[in-house]
Order: structure tokens, then C-alpha cells, then sequence
């Protein structure tokens, strides 16, 4: 079983907006959840993280047009993107579980979804 999937990916004018979703089963949904972005040649980075007590972490790449949630109940997380940029372009994936949520650090997090693909054009 896949502990996270990922949806809502596509391709966008650069200004133009997206909104991912992440499902998550019984024991991935955690009280640590975020979103990584990579592109190819480079390594994975963190986009914003989200703590069950509410607490948020942004990049400050996405500060102001990123805006994550979740949704207890039905174990989802959800990254809506306004004002996409080119450089917003990526493989987005879904992460969960880490000791260190708010640091966005990749190798502390223990589950991954599979990536769902944004393309922004300029």
C-alpha cells in the first residue's frame, strides 16, 4: 500500500494557479506533513510543512503564494500555489513523519508519496 498519493499536477502560465492534494492511508497521516518539489539535476527541497497543532513552515521561495492545509478528518494535505513562476516547475511530492517537520529537511521524513508533476510556462 502506498502511504501517500498525490494529485492535482499540471501545466500552468507562469500567474496561473494550482492546487495539490495528497491522501494519505491509516498510518502515514502524521502529525508532521509537508511538501518537496525537484527538478531534475538537483536535489529535493522543501516547499512548507504543517504540524497537527497548526503550526507552518514555508520556503521563503513560496511565502505569500503557497499556502498548505490540512484536513484531520479525512487525512489529506493540500498545497494551493497562486502566482506560479517558472521556477515553481517541478515534481511535487507528499511527505510525512519527521522529528524535525518545520526544518524541511528531506531525510528526516519517513514516508513519500509518489510525486505528481507541475509545469509552469513562462
Amino acid at each position: 500500500q502506498v502511504p501517500l498519493v498525490e494529485s492535482g499536477g499540471g501545466s500552468v502560465q507562469a500567474g496561473g494557479s494550482l492546487r495539490l492534494s495528497c491522501a494519505a492511508s491509516g498510518y502515514s497521516y502524521s502529525a508532521c506533513m509537508g511538501w518537496f518539489r525537484q527538478v531534475p539535476g538537483k536535489e529535493r527541497e522543501g516547499v512548507a510543512a504543517i504540524m497537527s497543532d497548526g503550526r507552518l513552515s514555508y520556503a521563503d521561495s513560496v511565502k505569500g503564494r503557497f499556502t498548505i492545509s490540512r484536513d484531520n478528518a479525512k487525512k489529506t494535505l493540500s498545497l494551493e500555489m497562486n502566482s506560479l513562476k517558472p521556477e515553481d516547475t517541478g515534481m511535487y511530492y507528499c511527505a510525512a513523519d519527521s522529528r524535525w517537520c518545520l526544518l524541511l529537511l528531506e531525510n528526516t521524513y519517513n514516508y513519500w508519496g509518489q510525486g505528481t508533476q507541475v509545469t509552469v510556462s513562462s
